[in-house]
């Protein structure tokens, strides 16, 4: 399978994806402390909103990169 296709169809895979999710969260620990046998620390939850200008974006070149690795020259 030509690399342009395995390409387009991730890209594909991650615009559905991204369009199914909308928004994606994850915790980042920012502050750790260790002070003998104690340990403080301090997890933000974060959240990122998907555009979906980005997801259809991301269909579209995909399903491109797919017709075009798919052509034989």
């Amino acid at each position: 399978m030509n690399p342009l296709r395995i390409l387009g169809l991730l890209l594909i895979f991650a615009g559905i994806l991204s369009l199914a999710l909308g928004h994606v969260s994850f915790t980042k620990s920012t502050h750790q402390i260790k002070i003998g046998p104690v340990e403080l620390a301090v997890k933000e939850k974060r959240d990122i909103e998907l555009p979906i200008w980005a997801g259809i974006g991301a269909i579209v070149v995909g399903g491109v990169l797919v017709v075009v690795g798919g052509r034989k020259r």
